[in-house]
């Protein structure tokens, strides 16, 4: 049963820097497309950052050079570096993956097969 699991969340002020990393089992993330989305309240939760098999990487424009996605295919572990916080990046992360290595930052967050529970990032003023 693939499972990812997410860490690194929590508290930060704008202008600071927090590491997320999401571990992947029973999935190689060699193969895969692997994705951070993130979810304000009330919001949809959108993509903002993809990798895929050969790691070609992919950002949206708010993130684009604050945020860097990468990962360890021999831990299975995806990361994602932010830099420079801002207030309006306070969301609930979440990794995803697409086996199939096909997915890119505008696909449909239902067409992804798996996900993490997520984790907490807080920036305050």
């Amino acid at each position: 049963q693939v499972r990812l699991m997410e860490h690194g969340g929590g508290s930060v002020q704008a202008g600071g820097s927090l590491r997320l990393s999401c571990t992947a089992s029973e999935l190689s993330a060699s193969i895969a497309t692997m994705g951070w989305f993130r979810q304000i309240s009330g919001e949809e939760r959108v993509g903002i950052a993809v990798i895929d098999a050969d790691g070609y990487t992919t950002y949206e424009d708010s993130v684009k050079g604050r945020f860097t996605i990468s990962k360890d295919n021999a831990k299975n572990t995806l990361y994602l570096e932010m830099n420079n916080l801002k207030q309006e990046d306070t969301a609930m992360y979440f990794c995803a993956a697409d086996p199939s290595d096909g997915a890119t930052l505008h696909t449909p967050t239902f067409q992804w097969d798996y996900w993490g529970q997520g984790t907490q990032v807080t920036v305050s003023s």
